[in-house]
């Protein structure tokens, strides 16, 4: 196992949640960041779902002025403009999807595969879309493992000057959403309830703040 890169930044996304920033996401987040210096107008953030692609989809959107579809809705039309176009998957109309990709606007897309394995994953039949889904710059957001969520957790709690049982943080990353976004909204929520409550921050407490029954 790598050792954890600490401590994690935590970047404004400009009137959005902030987007922390970490190794499976650094690579992404950075290329996004040169815009509109990118080297091809088009990119894809791919990866497992909860990994955070529509957080820094927002978060560059923002940036660009950007307009946000689904991928389900291409044949409804194509708003002008830098675009993003969430969760390419099976299904997705290719005609719009190559003309959109021709047209040269900025343009980003987010998908739980490469778009080098588009062609076979999702049966693509346009020829001329199967070369263009090959060609495309792409970055991958892999879901954080318990060790950098654990690495993470425990930094948020310190900064807040809150000693956490392990034990305890454990549990919390079990319960919720694995990303780091949930992670760093949940500790701001378990501080400010627990100064509230002038509770300690236990297993008890983590299963009240969730609702978990019975808790």
């Amino acid at each position: 196992m790598t050792q954890l890169v600490l401590p994690l930044e935590t970047r404004s996304a400009s009137g959005r949640a902030d987007f922390i920033v970490v190794p499976a996401n650094e690579r992404a987040v950075a290329f996004l960041d040169s815009y509109p210096d990118w080297p091809a107008p088009a990119v894809v953030l791919y990866g497992p779902p909860a990994c955070g692609k529509s957080h820094l989809a927002a978060v560059w959107a923002q940036k660009a002025a950007a307009k946000i579809i689904d991928a389900a809705d291409l044949e409804r039309g194509i708003p002008d403009g830098p675009l993003v176009v969430e969760n390419v998957a099976a299904g997705v109309a290719e005609a719009p999807l190559f003309a959109l990709l021709e047209r040269g606007t900025p343009l980003l897309l987010t998908a739980q595969v490469p778009p080098g394995e588009w062609p076979q994953t999702f049966a693509l039949s346009l020829p001329d879309l199967v070369s263009r889904a090959r060609a495309l710059l792409a970055f991958a957001l892999w879901a954080p493992d318990d060790a950098l969520l654990m690495g993470l957790a425990v930094k948020l709690f310190a900064d807040r000057q809150l000693a956490v049982p392990e034990n305890v943080v454990a549990h919390m990353i079990r319960s919720l959403e694995r990303s780091p976004e949930a992670i760093r909204d949940f500790v701001a929520r378990a501080d400010a309830a627990a100064l509230a409550a002038k509770r300690p921050i236990n297993t008890n407490f983590i299963n009240d703040l969730i609702g978990f029954p019975g808790s």
